[in-house]
């Protein structure tokens, strides 16, 4: 499943097609996603503009010019394309929605699992929304640091890798990331949540070293671009079970245990 950094590589794919278009035309394929769609969606968006593209956690939010703002989850297997200048390809089997925008970009919506979603919401809507509403901080945003984090897992008595995966704690991080910042940061994913903040709140070292992890590990995500792919070999980690670990000068062995009902992998050597 797509987590924050594939989210926001499709969030730059889109912006220069979309932010401050029109929509021309939208194409929509079938009567639903993961849920229907909205009541007349390609009417509503139609000779709308899209002010900017955004991100909040796993979402995409595109406010318009009609003061609703067009949501989109990839869910599991969606994914954009753009094409530019010239007709689009025809549409494929999995090419649910297809975006003309008025600078020419043809946006298409691809998605084979059916999980992903689209929505047109109000404000009053988009501030009540349940997930969005009920949010953490955004992990590479101003709002995010070593004392934030501490306050989130303050006397939280599960594990360190669960906690980090609970999107009041952080918005958007997903089993992978956390799992890949917990070994940055040289923290087991096993030990109390509680730990890394004194029992004010206040962060201890490894709340900033954590915290530091894991805005690096994502932004270095981004930076490849990683929207599809998943391959083992990007991670530190992830999915390298009985593998000899890669942080230099450690001779200790990575181990898999299972955490929420998600893989989690570390060395048990240098991650205390």
């Amino acid at each position: 499943m797509p987590e924050l950094p594939e989210v926001e590589a499709a969030r730059r794919q889109l912006e220069p097609a979309m932010a401050g278009e029109r929509f021309e035309r939208v194409i929509v394929a079938r009567p639903d996603l993961r849920a229907p769609f909205p009541p007349k969606f390609s009417a509503r968006l139609a000779g709308r503009t899209a002010l900017a593209v955004q991100r909040r956690a796993k979402y995409l939010l595109v406010p318009l010019s009609s003061d609703e703002t067009l949501l989109m989850h990839l869910g599991m297997s969606g994914s954009f394309s753009v094409v530019r200048g010239g007709a689009a390809d025809d549409p494929g089997r999995h090419d649910h929605v297809v975006f003309h925008m008025s600078s020419g970009a043809i946006v298409t919506f691809n998605d084979p699992r059916r999980f992903g979603a689209m929505d047109l919401l109000s404000a009053d809507a988009l501030a009540a929304h349940p997930v969005l509403s009920t949010l953490g901080p955004e992990p590479l945003s101003d709002a995010f640091d070593g004392a934030a984090l501490a306050r989130a897992c303050r006397g939280r008595k599960v594990p360190l890798k669960v906690a980090l995966i609970d999107q009041l704690v952080v918005a958007g991080l997903g089993n992978i990331y956390a799992v890949e910042a917990l070994h940055v940061a040289r923290l087991s994913p096993e030990r109390r949540a509680s730990t890394i903040a004194t029992p004010s709140g206040a962060p201890r070292d490894s709340a900033h070293r954590l915290a530091a992890a894991i805005t690096q590990v994502l932004t270095e995500a981004i930076a490849r671009q990683t929207a599809r792919s998943y391959a083992s070999g990007r991670f530190r980690v992830y999915g390298r079970e009985a593998e000899r670990c890669r942080r230099a000068g450690c001779r200790g062995t990575i181990r898999r245990r299972t955490h929420g009902g998600r893989s989690t992998f570390f060395c048990p050597l240098c991650q205390k």
